[in-house]
């Protein structure tokens, strides 16, 4: 007769030897391996991040009871595996994929290891859909495709998680899961998010997997991984389009730097470990947009990463521009002018361009972003001039029309028909004559007019992504109807 014994379900007991912080060696394990959940004592949770001769190396994620020296550790040979389903839909959980909304336990479908491998360069297809973002600045000059990587940079209170939680409101109907992943935020930061997303229905195609500031460590590190396979789910099991939002990247790299001080590693720059690199790059890679034979589903990736003093040389932000397929670089000057969302386009830049970008659009924006940056420089210009000629005033003024329309209040996506609605209005000089600060209610009853005369054009819009004769010949016709209207 012979013996089958199953090696994953074999369970191994060690021994709290010594606790550092939320770093604790354990005597006792040797078949353990890297990136394994251990069970601490009754009711805490621990990983397994690293060895030394004498000691297996656990990094605590969740603490229960007080953990002293001697206590029993429980390990099972098998990897760390998160539970996943279509269920965590709607639902706030924490890094271990457990709810934290007090609505009850989370059905689970399956289970999936938190560090899983990026698809391979034969399992992806070329972008060319895009993700609509809701941020005209974004959605008109710097288009981002779903399986894109798109990194949102900038100083502290410039507008930053702004962008990410816009984009997720904006995908209201549209087919797409969000996750929104907070990484080491204040509770009230969070709790802002939190509030938007319940005025905006995100809980019926979103959910929150979160690690804040009070958290452990250990939690801290891993929120973003057990994020990602909540997402690969969606896209890799259920073939869905899928945007994930890490706020921030920098925080996560703090608490890993944190986690490999206490575990004694050499620092480098910055104090930071040799694998500071690794750690993200690991993440971003996990997104793409996969073939027709592995479901066809993407994933969207909005790394936000903190600056100082405006330094996109730094260490962290250089690292991940080097890693991501474009950035939004906001500015704290343009923040403090007034001018929000505060997008500086000369940094900005989308490396998949205007290839998603809808055919209606991509005609009208071809010389936006050079104007507006020329009137920007003879803005300033004429600041230190008394008086200028009417042909500059008149440049002026056509640029800080532009200026307006590309303003944008918090909290509040602009769909993309509205978009191209707004550019063909601009382009074809219905704006002419309308003083800056009433461009935003002349703007809006002009939309609403044309949209309330000529449904059936925006519904083809949206059908067919074209701006063909016909609906110009048509628009054209309402604009101008609204202008002799309003006049």
């Amino acid at each position: 007769m012979t013996l089958k014994i199953n090696m994953l379900r074999l369970k191994e007991h060690g021994r709290v030897a010594e606790i550092r912080q939320d770093v604790i060696n354990v005597t006792g394990l040797t078949n353990c391996m890297n990136g394994q959940l251990v069970q601490i004592g009754d009711n805490s949770k621990g990983v397994i991040v690293g060895f030394d001769p004498e000691y297996v190396l656990v990094l605590l994620v969740k603490q229960g009871s007080p953990i002293k020296p001697g206590d029993e550790v429980i390990t099972t040979l098998d990897e760390f595996r998160v539970p996943v389903g279509d269920a965590f839909i709607g639902r706030r959980l924490n890094a271990l994929a457990e709810p934290v909304d007090n609505g009850g336990p989370v059905r689970e479908d399956a289970h999936l290891p938190i560090f899983g491998k990026a698809p391979s360069v034969l399992e992806r297809v070329p972008l060319e859909e895009v993700l609509q973002m809701g941020t005209k600045i974004v959605d008109m000059l710097k288009p981002v495709g779903k399986g894109q990587r798109m990194l949102i940079i900038g100083d502290r209170m410039t507008g930053k998680t702004t962008i990410g939680v816009d984009a997720i409101l904006n995908q209201l109907g549209k087919n797409v899961v969000c996750i929104y992943c907070c990484i080491g935020k204040a509770e009230a930061a969070l709790a802002k998010v939190v509030e938007a997303f319940d005025m905006g229905r995100v809980w019926e195609y979103g959910l929150v997997v979160s690690a804040t500031a009070s958290d452990p460590m250990g939690q801290q590190y891993l929120v973003p991984y057990v994020a990602t396979s909540i997402g690969e789910y969606f896209m890799q099991v259920k073939h869905r389009d899928v945007l994930m939002v890490f706020d921030d990247f920098t925080k996560h790299a703090w608490a890993y730097r944190q986690i490999s001080l206490l575990l004694e590693r050499a620092p480098g720059r910055d104090a930071y470990p040799g694998d500071i690199f690794y750690i993200h790059s690991q993440l971003v890679e996990r997104a793409g947009k996969l073939n027709q034979a592995r479901g066809g589903g993407s994933m969207t990736h909005l790394p936000i990463v903190e600056t100082q003093q405006g330094d996109v040389a730094g260490y962290i932000p250089s690292n991940i521009i080097s890693m991501t397929d474009g950035q939004i670089y906001l500015s704290s000057t343009l923040f403090s002018e007034g001018f929000k969302p505060a997008i500086d386009m000369g940094l900005s830049v989308s490396r998949i361009g205007n290839k998603v970008q809808w055919p209606g659009m991509r005609k009208m924006t071809g010389m936006l972003q050079l104007e507006f940056v020329r009137f920007k420089e003879l803005e300033r210009l004429t600041r230190i001039k008394a008086g200028v000629s009417a042909d500059v005033d008149k440049r002026l003024k056509r640029g800080k029309v532009l200026e307006e329309l590309l303003k944008q209040d918090a909290n509040s996506p602009v769909q993309m028909d509205d978009q191209v609605l707004t550019l063909f209005a601009l382009q074809n000089k219905y704006l002419d004559g309308v003083e800056p600060v009433d461009v935003k209610i002349t703007l809006e009853r002009m939309l609403k007019f044309v949209k309330t005369s000529r449904p059936d054009l925006i519904e083809e819009l949206n059908k067919t992504t074209r701006m063909t004769d016909g609906m110009k010949e048509g628009l054209n016709e309402q604009f101008t109807r609204f202008r002799n209207t309003a006049l």
